[in-house]
């Protein structure tokens, strides 16, 4: 295994975690961003008042988004674990 091997390795990991962890965040962002806006457009400033809907967001995210991350990450451990042969030479 070399040291290009690695970072290749590596540098796919992250660009994994960063594409199966985007649709949880940019909900959260988004339903923030809007839950903001109301509360500015109503000067309605309670606190408990953004948390709740961004933890449903983020659970309806995460429930409709999993085919697609679970697919995309037993993907990457496939072939992870097919180029075990070639990085142990």
């Amino acid at each position: 295994m070399t040291l290009d091997d690695i970072t290749v390795i590596g540098q796919q990991a992250m660009l994994v975690t960063l594409m199966v962890a985007a649709p949880m965040l940019l909900t959260g962002m988004v339903v923030g961003l809007v839950i903001s806006l109301l509360q500015s457009v109503t000067q309605l400033q309670e606190i408990t008042l953004s948390f709740v809907p961004k933890i449903i967001a983020v659970m309806v995210a995460f429930v409709v988004f999993m085919p697609w991350m679970s697919g995309l990450l037993s993907t990457f451990m496939r072939e992870l674990f097919t180029g075990f042969p070639r990085y142990i030479q």
